[in-house]
């Protein structure tokens, strides 16, 4: 399961995207698979993404709520590896490593700022069944692609991805939380261990990797498993300390409680909705409160934070934030929640555009 409409980036676990070897003019086909593939990323986050019905009661907390900081604006800067160049009309202009790429998007309401000519002269739009769970077909106006090209973010190399989903192997908006967390992994200057839940592709993985962490990396999707390990032997961390587990999210982490196993920062993304492999079905109004409280109870003594995105729900960020700030009842800390956002930047990279919201988050971080 995996975010839908702002960007992302799967139900319990999983995103699913169609990808063997990279080849020549990708045109994703139908997929056969369940639709495990929920909706901010279809494929990937989706397929993964297949909680099963609660196993046990909600806990019941004590004490004071944490502090709050609201609303916070957590906003992406343009780099080399991506930037956002335009956008409206109901489409994002977007530069990913060397390919410039066109994908609908639904909050651009405003008019487009560039000429057409810019919207024309790009590598690959994305054309079809423009849902967030639906199948949809790449066009290439300059001439067919590879499947896959080398991207870099936050200095870790992976692959970029022109899926039937419309998403392209990551979710750029992320890289604040990818940020913070390897600032706090650095800062800690002791052994951390990381818990990424509906990990996708690994991206995320592979930074809290490289800045020194030992890391749990669950998705439901066997091929975003695969993935992920694909991008650690680009990214050239073969030896780090990643664990690469294809399970249900919620069945995991229920596992992870009774075994008494705790995490230091949790990271968690899930879906609208997702199925699991065996029919599990996630919603995220239903199975979220619980998925949270379980992570609290992953929490370790000196835990670093706890974070949360949804992408593509009818609802406020207070909605999530509150339940964040109920969920750490007791904890003490700081609960800060908003929205994650994207700025034009411009042909050149050096504009200052309008900002494009792509996801709604909430983040707990001790006192």
């Amino acid at each position: 399961m995996r975010r839908g409409g702002p960007p992302g980036s799967g139900p319990a676990s999983g995103r699913v995207e169609k990808r063997e070897r990279p080849r020549q003019a990708p045109v994703p086909a139908k997929d056969a698979r369940p639709k495990a593939v929920a909706e901010r990323n279809a494929p990937l986050k989706q397929e993964r993404a297949a909680p099963a019905a609660p196993e046990r009661p909600l806990m019941t907390r004590t004490g004071d709520t944490p502090a709050e900081r609201i609303p916070v604006i957590l906003e992406n800067q343009s780099s080399a590896g991506f930037r956002l160049i335009d956008s409206g009309a109901g489409e994002k202009l977007e530069q990913y490593g060397d390919y410039r790429v066109v994908r609908p998007e639904a909050q651009a309401l405003w008019q487009r700022s560039l000429p057409a000519r810019h919207w024309e002269h790009v590598d690959a739009v994305f054309t079809g069944d423009t849902d967030e769970d639906g199948m949809g077909r790449w066009r290439f106006p300059k001439g067919a692609l590879g499947e896959t090209w080398p991207m870099q973010l936050l200095d870790v190399d992976f692959h970029g991805r022109f899926t039937s989903f419309r998403h392209v192997g990551v979710f750029p908006e992320q890289q604040v939380h990818w940020d913070w967390m390897r600032q706090e992994i650095e800062k800690a200057k002791r052994p951390v261990k990381v818990l990424n839940l509906f990990g996708y592709t690994g991206v995320a993985s592979l930074i809290a990797a490289a800045a020194g962490a030992e890391v749990t990396h669950v998705d439901a999707s066997k091929k975003a498993i695969g993935w992920g390990r694909e991008n650690q032997a680009l990214a050239r961390l073969d030896k780090a300390p990643i664990r690469w587990i294809c399970d249900d999210a919620m069945k995991f982490i229920a596992r992870e409680e009774r075994r008494g196993n705790r995490y230091d920062i949790i990271l968690t993304d899930p879906p609208k909705f997702g199925r699991g492999p065996n029919g599990e079905v996630w919603h995220l109004f239903d199975h979220l409160p619980l998925m949270l409280d379980i992570g609290r109870e992953l929490l370790s003594d000196k835990a670093l934070g706890f974070v949360l995105t949804a992408y593509s729900i009818r609802a406020s960020f207070y909605s999530i934030h509150e339940l964040m700030r109920e969920t750490m009842r007791g904890a003490g800390g700081v609960v800060e929640s908003g929205e994650l956002i994207i700025r034009e930047s411009g042909l050149d990279g050096s504009e200052k555009g309008r900002a494009l919201s792509t996801s709604l988050f909430s983040r707990w971080v001790p006192a």
